[in-house]
């Protein structure tokens, strides 16, 4: 007994175990609660186990060693993202997602590109909002690098056209861009011919308007004759598939 207490009052039991009580509990803290914004390619909780992938990486204290050592986890479609611990068993991501205006297919896989035409991802995964684009000629594709076209100005309408359906609210399967200058859109059983890049807003606007008269039928809806001084109570041509009449 005596010797229990001698041990008790040596101050090299206190100095080793403090530390050592302090590193089991420091172990046993656990991140439970997430809270992530800033996503939109991914659920927060996608996120969430993308970063806290296993039982040591939820350790508060491996969390924070993280933080500080700017360890990071690589993430398909997220430029950056940054993790706070906000309590014990608290912490808060923000994600800073890459900017995709589109795709198109290479090989098999999706080769999702920016503003520029630049290829930031290359994936399986299909991200409903993005819409493929077909009709581009290109050779060899490779990530980090713009779309080898001839014309590096139809990035620049693919954008606007993207935002344009953005603003409205319509959201397109598929954008073709033809040879002619000419682009059309799928939008599950109907194709839109947009003709050219002029008079965009109008012509999204138009179609937003007819949507509710010709969804779930099957044909093609022509918007290229559009006109800012044409009279509005006249309707646009939609062609019915697999028949010669059109409803105007």
């Amino acid at each position: 007994m005596n010797l229990y207490m001698s041990v008790i009052k040596s101050k090299w039991f206190w100095i080793i175990s403090i530390p050592l009580l302090l590193i089991v509990i420091l172990l046993n803290i656990r991140i439970k609660t997430v809270v992530v914004s800033g996503n939109a390619w991914y659920t927060g909780e996608e996120i969430e186990n993308f970063i806290f992938k296993d039982d040591m990486s939820r350790n508060t204290a491996v969390c924070l060693m993280n933080i500080i050592n700017k360890k990071k986890v690589e993430i398909p479609f997220v430029q950056d993202y940054s993790v706070t611990i906000t309590g014990p068993f608290k912490a808060e991501i923000i994600v800073y997602e890459k900017s995709i205006v589109a795709y198109v297919l290479y090989m098999n896989s999706r080769m999702y590109f920016d503003k520029d035409g630049v290829v930031v991802e290359s994936s399986d995964k299909v991200l409903e909002e993005v819409p493929l684009v077909t009709g581009l000629k290109f050779g060899s594709v490779s990530l980090y690098k713009a779309l080898p076209v001839e014309d590096k100005k139809v990035f620049t309408e693919i954008l606007n056209l993207t935002q344009v359906l953005s603003v409205y609210g319509v959201h397109a399967d598929k954008i073709k861009i033809n040879s002619s200058d000419e682009t059309s859109l799928t939008l599950g059983e109907i194709e839109v011919v947009l003709g050219n890049s002029e008079n965009i807003d109008g012509k999204v606007a138009e179609l937003k308007d007819m949507l509710p008269k010709i969804t779930g039928l099957e044909g093609t809806l022509y918007l290229d004759t559009y006109s800012v001084t044409r009279d509005k109570t006249t309707a646009y041509t939609f062609k019915k598939k697999n028949t010669t009449n059109a409803v105007n």
